[in-house]
């Protein structure tokens, strides 16, 4: 995927004195009173909008912030607590500019954030005019939103396609470099673990991956779904059979490469869901009718890692058990631990993927953290994101 790149612009000194337009991801959670709770994606943005202010550009960035109603602007829809978190990190104020489609002042070595994109008629729906005067407040605009790079709105898309330059921030050139790393060139051998509650909203991804990957690793509902399609008991466990078809056809298609989806052959299983239920491990053959299954079981898990270990390129996606609850923890924990131990490159996405991360302290061990859920997802579908197809056109000229 060939795209421009803004350090490129920067170094070939072509930024001094430019108006620099940046789409950053700046939507972070928030409690009740408006004060912000994580702030990772605003710390993730500081090295693209330092990069601009030490090029000595006029730099303005914009992102959106919950879901706001367009042309309906509320104090709750404001980035100002955004704006004081940035300034603290950067070390300067940071003024917010409301109304500022029509024209924006900001001078070489000034920083201005731009209110809440969403707020815009027109912003979803990548309405042209729109597009088009948000192009003409810049010289050269810079995506550095992974997050949203799923979406063809105007700050995405639209604006990329009228702006006299149009390129990758450092954020998002990394989160492409790391997916062409794991999908498009991998180590081989390549691991995917796909886990969650639900096979039918990860579908598409099972699918995409069975044509490409060595080894994948099914967790959570969708392991129970996958243990019925292998003909096991799964009791009354989250499952969807209407959808076991689906799940032997991946099987199949896998098989059919010399690949294979590792079916447990322990579970931990309860007789309700709750972080204080009595935990039984079990045979995967020995699953009764008032069962749970929340974890895969220890025999299963060391099995899996031990995969992993042998591992070149390793993708995962979900927790393989109820990771929240101590009790069912385990098949998550010994499948995290592998991977932080593994030589392998590895490249993990989705919020409870990240969670888990953190609980058990591998930051550091993982190849690449991906900063967007959605955007993620779908490029483990084999979709192409609309904001790097137009950044792709741009480059091509």
């Amino acid at each position: 995927m060939k795209v421009l790149r803004f350090s490129d612009v920067v170094a070939s000194g072509f930024a001094a004195g430019k108006r620099v337009f940046i789409r950053a991801d700046l939507n972070v959670p928030q409690d009740d009173s408006g004060a912000i709770t994580e702030d990772t994606r605003i710390r993730a943005s500081v090295p693209c909008i330092q990069m601009a202010l030490d090029a000595g550009a006029a730099v303005m960035v914009t992102s959106h912030l919950g879901r706001p109603t367009e042309g309906d602007f509320k104090p709750e829809d404001s980035l100002a607590p955004v704006a004081k978190r940035l300034g603290e990190l950067l070390g300067r104020e940071v003024p917010v500019i409301a109304n500022w489609v029509d024209g924006v002042t900001v001078a070489p070595g000034q920083l201005v954030l731009l209110e809440n994109c969403r707020v815009n008629k027109g912003e979803k729906k990548n309405n042209e005019d729109l597009a088009k005067k948000m192009a003409a407040l810049c010289d050269i605009f810079v995506n550095d939103a992974f997050g949203t790079a799923h979406r063809a709105e105007g700050t995405t898309y639209g604006i990329a396609q009228f702006a006299p330059i149009a390129c990758a921030g450092p954020l998002l050139a990394t989160e492409i470099d790391a997916i062409t790393k794991a999908l498009a060139h991998p180590k081989r051998p390549l691991v995917a673990i796909v886990a969650g509650s639900k096979v039918s909203t990860k579908l598409t991804i099972l699918k995409s991956l069975s044509a490409n990957v060595d080894q994948l690793i099914v967790g959570g509902g969708i392991a129970n779904t996958f243990m019925l399609a292998a003909g096991l008991k799964i009791g009354k466990s989250l499952a969807e059979a209407d959808l076991v078809g689906e799940a032997k056809a991946v099987i199949e298609a896998m098989k059919a490469r010399g690949a294979d989806v590792p079916i447990p052959t322990d579970v931990v299983t309860a007789k309700e869901f709750k972080a204080d239920a009595k935990a039984e491990i079990k045979a995967a053959t020995d699953v009764a009718d008032d069962d749970l299954i929340l974890d895969i079981g220890p025999e299963t898990a060391k099995r899996l890692a031990a995969q992993l270990m042998k591992a070149g390129t390793i993708v995962w996606n979900g927790p393989v058990g109820v990771f929240e609850f101590a009790a069912f923890e385990n098949g998550t924990k010994v499948i995290a631990q592998a991977i932080a131990q593994s030589d392998a490159f590895s490249i993990a996405g989705g919020g409870d993927t990240l969670a888990a991360i953190a609980k058990y302290g591998i930051e550091k061990d993982v190849g690449y953290i991906s900063t967007g859920g959605g955007a993620f997802l779908e490029v483990l579908e084999g979709k192409t994101l609309p904001a790097l197809e137009i950044l792709t056109k741009r480059a091509a000229g």
